[in-house]
């Protein structure tokens, strides 16, 4: 099969290096500077060093030249990119079929990234969202992964699952678009908490205790969104949350670490040198559930500390000590 993966960031380039063993890979990447230092090193040194690219891997910055003989566009630029990403697609002419790997909350509009194609990309070609538990470096060094590949239309779901699909990157089917982009979107608000916890000390226990309610606020928004069940306990769900709650490589998670020193957020952001979603999911997942009337703690914790001024320690000391209640209330 013929892929276009459209971003060159980490998340972009490791799926671009590990589907070169079975697929004939075009990675763009929107900056013509960007383009002559991969060309040139045959490493992408701003976003994933140390990993060569495959000398198979074509790359390009010219969107038209990336889609030309695709036969599936995979698009991994942030959310907030993906719609002007769609634009071009359209603009371009070419019905190429599209799966999206960001994951959160269009600013402003609040829309998952299915909502955007929606109104971006609606008639053109199938589309789906890739997502689960998945760490860019572990993926580019082609270390067991599991992810869930949803759609709306089943047979197109299927079967680009089971082309995507290797001894190392196990890829499963779904149709509940809904339930995987909400766990995507609202785990790295929850890991921003779980990452906050860890840096003040509170331990392991307050770390699963902060895991496990955050399932539960995931789950209560994505029922009323419209998700399955099932979706939250599988790998776009519980998978990902879990993750990206413990693993050092998480983004989310370093900002978490971060802001528990007491660093202020846009130094951290600076040094991040990547996207970190939760920051914008987080306001946006808090202002869905109060429109939808679903309790989100957590997140709003979370807000409190990223807009608000709320001291870090205060506002995670303020989640471990609410008011008990029924665990399922």
């Amino acid at each position: 099969m013929k892929i276009a993966i459209l971003g060159a960031g980490a998340w972009g380039t490791a799926l671009a290096i590990n589907l070169s063993v079975r697929h004939q890979v075009t990675l763009w990447t929107v900056d013509a500077e960007h383009l002559a230092e991969m060309v040139s090193q045959r490493t992408n040194r701003r976003y994933l060093p140390d990993f060569p690219l495959p000398d198979s891997l074509q790359l390009t910055s010219i969107l038209a030249v990336a889609i030309d003989t695709a036969d599936l566009a995979l698009i991994v630029v942030p959310v907030a990119g993906l719609r002007e990403t769609l634009r071009k697609i359209v603009a371009c002419g070419k019905k190429v079929s599209v799966i999206w790997g960001c994951k959160g909350f269009e600013a402003q509009s609040a829309m998952l990234p299915h909502q955007v194609a929606q109104e971006e990309y609606a008639g053109v070609a199938p589309c789906g969202v890739l997502s689960g538990p998945s760490f860019a470096q572990e993926v580019a060094r082609r270390l067991p992964t599991a992810l869930t590949l949803a759609s709306d239309n089943a047979e197109f779901s299927r079967n680009i699952a089971a082309q995507l699909h290797t001894a190392w990157l196990r890829v499963y089917s779904s149709r509940d678009v809904i339930g995987v982009e909400t766990g995507g979107a609202v785990k790295n608000v929850i890991t921003l908490a779980a990452g906050i916890s860890d840096g003040m000390g509170f331990g392991h226990n307050a770390r699963a205790a902060l895991i496990t309610r955050g399932l539960a606020e995931m789950t209560r928004l994505g029922l009323k969104l419209g998700g399955h069940l099932e979706t939250f306990m599988g790998l776009a769900g519980v998978g990902d949350l879990i993750l990206t709650s413990t693993g050092d490589l998480s983004r989310n998670r370093q900002v978490g670490l971060m802001l528990a020193a007491g660093r202020p957020l846009p130094d951290i952001l600076h040094d991040l040198g990547h996207i970190a979603e939760g920051v914008y999911s987080a306001r946006e997942v808090l202002r869905l559930g109060q429109k939808l009337n679903v309790e989100m703690p957590i997140t709003q914790a979370v807000c409190s500390i990223l807009y608000d001024g709320v001291p870090a320690r205060t506002a995670v000391e303020g989640l471990l000590n609410r008011e008990p209640k029924t665990e399922n209330g």
